[in-house]
């Protein structure tokens, strides 16, 4: 692809998964985070939320941030999945193309995204 045409990245979401046995680790993962950078946390969501096929926390971030913010992720997940992904304008290619993984990887409900971009 030529770097002409890549899109721009505004931001970045983290996504941290959990479940009813996880849910205290990943709120404290999430408000520390929040604690410690000029991030946006989001709900704890206790039931699967757009794409994502398990329960999840948003945290919205500063391309800036992404140098610390995702080793600091990474290093205190203990365990936990969580899904990085740009924020360019185009949902499916943020989710699909251009995501990363710190855990396993977890399947995506793709089909609520506009493929004719």
């Amino acid at each position: 692809m030529d770097e002409r045409t890549l899109p721009r990245v505004r931001g970045y979401h983290a996504h941290v998964y959990f479940d009813a046995g996880t849910l205290d680790q990943a709120r404290a993962l999430c408000e520390e985070a929040a604690r410690r950078f000029p991030l946006k946390m989001g709900r704890m969501h206790e039931r699967p939320v757009g794409p994502h096929p398990d329960w999840s926390c948003q945290l919205a971030f500063r391309p800036d941030l992404f140098g610390e913010l995702v080793p600091w992720l990474m290093l205190r997940r203990n365990g936990l999945n969580v899904l990085i992904h740009p924020l360019t304008g185009n949902d499916l290619r943020d989710h699909r193309d251009w995501a990363m993984w710190l855990g396993q990887s977890r399947p995506l409900d793709l089909s609520l995204f506009d493929t004719d971009r």
